[in-house]
């Protein structure tokens, strides 16, 4: 089940980010590419994927580009499962030992996982990625990890897994008596609420973050603002996302025509944080040229 309209190889924004890709990008997002335009089969992007898979069933080998440790990693779980999401394909192959790595490493107390594990400072990393203690279950990526397993329920038993309910029961928690500061926080309570049923307890926990989405300055309304922050369409990179309603469609359209804007001469769309290396940023430019094409196909704007 394809997530965004098929892309036109022959439209000039995506003939411009074709060549980008090929130039720079990982294989991974060469795949991507070419499943977008309908010449490669989701199939193949699983493969690729699965190359980032350790045997303790976890996700390293740098597919989160800031962290480059070969280690698995929680936010390596997180990457992987946005992109079974994006192309709603969950092989047992790589869910089962997936599985394997979430149970093993939950907190055994609170359930969820670390923000990240000290091995991660064993190799070249950001350094907002640096941890001294591990042994803390934080929101991020706890949330986005639950949220996702839900949309996987149809194909892989977790739902039913001790270590699983006690992650979620943890992610309720944080989202009820956190502070739920920033994008990272909040999205994460966006991605685990969107898939509950509709309770009061969600509808009540709902209310809560979209009280937050409503503050001036939560989602950054200036399409020309520089620096690490978190634009419209980082809120909203579909037309359906949950936070699109808070924004007028005006601004939404003025964010677009940014976006189309600020495609580079190479073909690709800048990072908007400081580069780990060369290699580091030509692999997320890669994935993020691809993220970008989405948004504006889903949009209709390509």
């Amino acid at each position: 089940m394809r997530t965004y309209p098929l892309l036109d190889e022959s439209h000039p924004v995506v003939k411009k980010a074709r060549d980008f890709i090929y130039t720079h990008a990982r294989l991974l997002d060469r795949y991507r590419f070419e499943y977008a335009t309908g010449q490669r089969s989701a199939e193949a992007i699983l493969h690729s994927l699965a190359a980032y898979q350790n045997q303790d069933g976890g996700f390293g080998h740098g597919l989160e580009p800031d962290i480059r440790s070969p280690y698995s990693q929680p936010q390596g779980a997180e990457f992987a499962l946005h992109l079974l999401d994006e192309v709603h394909l969950y092989p047992e192959s790589i869910l089962t030992g997936l599985g394997y790595f979430l149970q093993k490493h939950s907190n055994p107390e609170t359930g969820g996982w670390p923000y990240s594990f000290r091995s991660v400072n064993e190799h070249p990393h950001a350094p907002w990625w640096t941890t001294e203690k591990d042994d803390i279950a934080s929101l991020n990526p706890t949330g986005s990890i639950i949220g996702l397993l839900y949309k996987c329920k149809e194909w892989h038993p977790f739902l039913k897994e001790s270590w699983f309910k006690k992650a979620e029961a943890f992610t309720w928690s944080s989202i009820e008596h956190s502070n739920l500061e920033g994008y990272h926080d909040v999205i994460q309570a966006i991605h685990f609420l969107e898939y509950q049923d509709d309770s009061e307890r969600t509808n009540q926990l709902k209310n809560r973050v979209d009280h937050i989405l409503e503050q001036p300055g939560t989602i950054e309304l200036d399409p020309d603002a520089t620096g690490y922050v978190h634009k419209v369409l980082d809120w909203a990179p579909r037309a359906d996302s949950y936070a699109a309603r808070f924004v007028p469609k005006e601004v939404i359209q003025q964010h677009l025509e940014h976006l189309l804007a600020s495609q580079l001469e190479d073909g690709g769309w800048p990072i908007s944080w400081p580069a780990l290396s060369p290699a580091a940023e030509a692999e997320w430019r890669g994935h993020l040229t691809m993220e970008r094409l989405k948004t504006l196909a889903s949009y209709g704007m390509i």
